[in-house]
């Protein structure tokens, strides 16, 4: 069979599969079918490596299909080609994911930009022998992981969603974010995170997740999966079984989760299974060792009990089963060409971000033309794959038209944005009714640059308060904190943007030094809301949970008195203060 035919065959079969009221015959998929009968026919025509390709979703560096600029860089960080084009041709990818680091989106989002990117690479992809359309991925959690922002709409975070107690918010910012992300040719979203944090010193997870209740998690979570779902946008729970429960971050090491099988049932599963059964297009894979439900001490993206003895078999999940980015220490326990085929056999379906694309491409493809991975099992995940795709719209159109960046950042929704995030401010100790600031009070703002203090001086000085700003380090110096204090001279009192205080002792120094000039401290907690738990002394405690601008702005609204804080825990803050719990005005 010549490669032009099976071009032609493959166009057709995609055409009936997208128009299936135009298929001709009994074997159409008809109007209630799901085209498996097509999908086989395709996976039937493909290559070996063209199978393998299709599980695979890697990053390009490049603001273009081909820019020259990042060329070399690609070759030295082992994207195995030297632009988006000649990795597509290449490996016959099945995806590609976005990063800001990467320079595809820029930390200003150029709407253009990554519009035309997007379709570039979708034309590519589409040259092929096999004209299979990408996934084109990105994370956009909202709040602290968001890669598209400002210009675009940018929101609080799930567990600031959690503190204004709305499901209904929920679903409005995900089909918020699906809309714009559409708009820039993205299609497949690594969201919602369903992890049930209760671990206080999670580093990884806290403001991320919604709450520390999984009744919470999964009411908000099914919320945000309909919301994308509802603008053909293919959500992604993560990260399976649950990453909620860990002091460890499996970027940098293999955390374990020691919960017996009624608390894994009751709280990190909990969420997934509502996810599942409100028709989740994927679920991600954690780099979690989960001894209760596999002993071997593999992570579950390496674990088949896991992946497809539980959430295939006795879970039931039809959907992709997608691994985190296998770049991250937690999946790095066996060598670099084995970490995709052991997560392939222990039931993947999409390999993501491997480190080294060349060689986990050629792990993989040995692996199957060895044996070792049956010809069967590589065609389930690739018509998993091509489902999904159909599904989602993807084969009738893969590309997206220049003007819907239009839809991006529109005045209604950057005002929706703004409602929820006024109401998700939440306020735990405000002794001496020392907040709201009154007019006439001279204020300093100080604290690590990540909480912006310098914007929320500007912010407060733009609604007639006198108030001064000065950043610090991540870890305040000596040096720095002495400024602080030293600036302190004829203030009324302080707040401090505190960035995860809790566990930066330096932090604490700062607060600590402030508090001893004897002026009130009011502590704004700029990401996680544990920070009184070091620091149980101060005046006052403010919580947005995360330091986007938007949040910026409602924490100046409510210091100012232009709002009360409405927002309740959506955790518990161990010894102090109760689940549920907020003040206001």
């Amino acid at each position: 069979m010549t490669s032009k035919f099976v071009r032609v065959l493959f166009i057709v079969l995609a055409f009936m599969m997208a128009f299936p009221s135009q298929s001709l015959g009994a074997s159409s998929p008809g109007k209630h079918g799901k085209g498996e009968g097509w999908i086989k026919r395709i996976v039937k025509h493909m290559t070996v490596e063209e199978k393998v390709g299709q599980v695979f979703i890697i990053h390009v560096y490049g603001k273009t299909a081909e820019d020259p600029a990042y060329e070399q860089t690609n070759i030295k960080q082992k994207r195995g080609a030297k632009n988006f084009v000649e990795a597509i041709g290449k490996y016959h990818l099945g995806g590609v994911i976005y990063f800001n680091w990467t320079d595809n989106i820029g930390i200003s989002v150029n709407k253009a930009q990554v519009n035309k990117l997007s379709n570039d690479i979708q034309k590519a992809a589409m040259k092929q022998r096999m004209p299979i359309p990408l996934f084109v991925s990105t994370d956009q959690e909202g709040g602290v992981v968001a890669r598209v922002t400002e210009p675009g709409t940018v929101f609080p975070g799930n567990m600031a969603l959690a503190a204004a107690q709305s499901a209904d918010y929920a679903k409005q910012s995900a089909s918020i974010m699906g809309l714009e992300l559409k708009s820039l040719g993205i299609n497949l979203n690594f969201a919602p995170d369903l992890d049930v944090n209760v671990n206080p010193n999670n580093p990884v997870i806290g403001v991320r997740s919604f709450s520390e209740n999984p009744d919470v998690v999964s009411r908000l979570g099914v919320a945000q999966v309909k919301g994308y779902q509802e603008q053909n946008m293919m959500a992604t729970a993560k990260h399976f079984p649950g990453h909620g429960d860990t002091d460890v971050d499996s970027h940098s090491g293999l955390p374990i989760i020691n919960h017996d099988l009624k608390t894994l049932n009751e709280v990190d599963l909990k969420p997934f299974k509502a996810a599942i059964h409100s028709g989740i297009d994927a679920i991600m894979t954690g780099h979690l060792v989960v001894p209760a439900l596999d002993d071997s001490g593999m992570p579950a993206t390496l674990s088949k009990p896991i992946l497809t003895g539980l959430l295939r078999e006795k879970m039931k999940f039809k959907g992709l089963i997608i691994t985190d980015s296998l770049g991250m220490s937690g999946a790095n326990i066996v060598p670099p060409d084995r970490v995709p085929v052991e997560a392939f056999k222990a039931g993947a379906d999409i390999l993501l971000n491997p480190p080294d694309v060349d060689v986990a491409y050629n792990g993989l493809l040995n692996a199957v033309k060895s044996g070792e991975i049956s010809a069967k099992r590589l065609d389930q995940s690739v018509a998993r794959i091509l489902k999904a795709k159909m599904k989602r719209g993807l084969f009738h159109q893969p590309y997206v038209k220049p003007d819907a960046i239009s839809q991006i950042g529109l005045p209604e929704n950057l005002q929706k944005a703004e409602n929820m995030t006024d109401q998700s401010i939440t306020m735990i100790k405000n002794e001496n009714h020392t907040l709201p600031i009154q007019q006439g009070d001279k204020v300093l703002v100080t604290g690590p640059s990540l909480g912006k203090p310098l914007e929320l001086a500007s912010a407060l000085k733009g609604k007639g308060l006198t108030a001064s700003g000065f950043a610090t380090a991540a870890s305040p110096t000596a040096a720095e904190i002495a400024s602080a204090v030293h600036q302190m001279a004829g203030k009324d009192l302080v707040v401090v943007t505190a960035y995860t205080a809790n566990t930066n002792s330096a932090q604490q120094n700062l607060v600590k030094a402030l508090q001893a000039a004897g002026k009130p401290v009011v502590l704004a907690s700029m990401r996680n809301p544990y920070d009184i738990m070091a620091l149980p002394d101060v005046t006052a405690n403010i919580l947005t949970y995360g330091n986007q601008n938007v949040s910026v702005r409602s924490l100046a609204k409510a210091l100012a008195g232009e709002i009360s804080p409405g927002g309740k825990l959506p955790i518990t803050i161990p010894g102090k203060y109760p689940f549920g719990f907020g003040l206001s005005y």
